[in-house]
C-alpha cells in the first residue's frame, strides 16, 4: 500500500477503491449515487444559524463539524441542483465519519486523483472539491487545538 493510501482513513479508502474500479461515465454515475445518498440534516442544524459556508466554492456549500466519540462528523448542505459537488461532499461526509482530527489534517489534498475524478470533472469542479477539503481541514484544526 502506498504512503498516500495509508494516509486515507479506512472508510474513505474503500470509497476511493470503489471509484478506481469504474471508468469514464460510470465514475459520474457513481458520484450521482453518492449525491442521492447524502443524509438529510438533523432538525437542530440549519445553514442560517449553525453551519459555515465554504466561500471558496462557487456552489453554496455549508458544513458543520462536531466530535462524536473521539471522531469527527461532518454535516453538509449542498443544493440538489449541484449533484457533482453534493456527491463529493457526501463522499467526504461518509468517508471521514469517525476520523480523528489528525487523520483529516493528514489526508492528501489530491486523494481524489486515485478515484480518477480528475479525468472526468472540469478544473472548476476540482477547485471546488479542493476548497471543500481545505475547509474540512480548517475545522479539524480547530478541534485539534481544543
Amino acid at each position: 500500500m502506498s504512503e498516500t493510501a495509508k494516509a486515507i482513513p479506512p472508510r474513505l479508502r474503500e470509497i476511493v477503491e470503489e471509484f478506481s474500479w469504474v471508468e469514464g461515465q460510470e465514475k459520474l454515475e457513481l458520484l450521482l449515487e453518492y449525491s442521492e445518498r447524502m443524509s438529510p440534516l438533523p432538525d437542530w442544524l440549519n445553514k442560517e444559524t449553525n453551519m459555515e459556508q465554504v466561500h471558496e466554492c462557487m456552489t453554496p456549500v455549508f458544513v458543520h463539524a462536531e466530535m462524536q466519540d473521539g471522531g469527527m462528523v461532518f454535516y453538509f448542505d449542498v443544493p440538489p441542483e449541484s449533484p457533482t459537488v453534493r456527491g463529493y461532499a457526501a463522499i467526504l461526509g461518509e468517508g471521514l465519519r469517525g476520523a480523528t482530527p489528525e487523520e483529516v489534517l493528514h489526508l492528501p489534498n489530491n486523494f481524489y486523483q486515485a478515484m480518477g475524478l480528475h479525468r472526468v470533472l472540469t478544473t472548476q469542479r476540482l477547485n471546488g472539491i479542493t476548497a471543500i477539503l481545505a475547509y474540512l481541514k480548517r475545522l479539524a484544526g480547530r478541534q485539534n487545538s481544543h
